[in-house]
């Protein structure tokens, strides 16, 4: 990790071990995490052209992690809780706990169905993880930035709790900046707002081989290369297939909406759950299944201290 080198990356110093804790130490980022500028409503607005810029710069990222680096790097919890923001609100994409590297032209050869709630591809529980499943996260981030709220809020109304299907469906009505997060106003360009949500929609094809690569998601933001021609009706677009665990038969599933862990112990602040949701409810909380057997939750993960 301490050889990957991108402006887009938060840099890792190394490492120490202090009472039995293993700590990642990491360059100070001074302006916190992005989901705090999105969700705190005590904090300024971000104006849209600096999501923007902070958009463009994960998905550079993320085309380096996948292409350029010396391994093919897999995140595997891309999301706004770990993008941090440097003294200039450059995005930079951190949080390696859950990442995995291997060979150019290899196989991950990982079983494991790694991530967040809501923004796990639905192919994690069958063929692991992928350059494609970073891709899709991406996508659920880019609706996550453009709209301003959670992949998942359980206490909104039907039509409107699942971000993806909310955001399809109000393309369907010719009302897609109607989904466009209201702390904005009309400080927006309504082209660039339309341009992100809709590659947020092909990127979260729940399809993997319809999303498009992180070199192709590059060049669609930079307008160096035009959206390809799809439409809110193309299959596995809007679609949200969660991925959920079942701890009480210890299986991972995929279809059911069900959720019978006794409690999830809470998280670090960055992962905490939503206003008004209690701690035993997946949504937003990291996990991790091992052969589709284990449940981790995000204390048991390597902690990340900035200095």
């Amino acid at each position: 990790m301490e050889c990957l080198k991108h402006r887009n990356l938060v840099p890792l110093f190394g490492y120490c071990r202090r009472k039995r804790e293993l700590l990642l130490v990491s360059e100070y980022m001074p302006n916190g995490s992005l989901d705090e500028h999105l969700f705190d409503e005590t904090k300024p607005v971000l104006p849209w052209s600096q999501r923007l810029v902070v958009v463009k710069g994960i998905a550079s990222a993320l085309w380096y992690l996948h292409t350029a680096a010396d391994q093919v790097v897999l995140h595997r919890d891309v999301k706004a809780s770990n993008i941090m923001l440097d003294a200039e609100f450059n995005g930079r994409l951190g949080d390696f706990g859950m990442a995995r590297f291997h060979d150019h032209g290899g196989d991950a050869a990982t079983t494991a169905a790694v991530g967040t709630v809501g923004y796990m591809a639905p192919e994690l529980i069958t063929m692991g993880a992928s350059t494609a499943t970073d891709v899709y996260a991406f996508g659920v981030f880019m609706l996550e930035v453009a709209c301003g709220r959670r992949p998942v809020e359980p206490q909104l109304q039907p039509e409107k709790r699942h971000m993806i299907k909310w955001v399809c469906e109000c393309w369907k009505k010719d009302a897609l900046l109607d989904a466009t997060d209201p702390r904005l106003g009309d400080e927006f360009s309504p082209e660039e707002v339309e341009m992100v949500m809709k590659l947020g929609l092909l990127c979260s094809n729940i399809v993997p081989e319809s999303r498009p690569t992180m070199e192709q998601v590059v060049l669609y933001l930079n307008n160096n290369l035009p959206l390809p021609d799809f439409s809110p009706y193309t299959v596995g677009i809007g679609t949200f297939a969660p991925v959920l665990v079942d701890a009480a038969s210890l299986v991972v599933s995929s279809a059911s909406w069900s959720w019978s862990a006794p409690s999830m112990s809470s998280s670090s602040a960055n992962h905490s759950p939503y206003a008004g949701q209690s701690t035993d409810q997946p949504w937003g909380q990291t996990i991790e299944t091992k052969n589709s057997l284990h449940i981790v939750s995000e204390a048991e993960k390597p902690k990340t201290q900035t200095f």
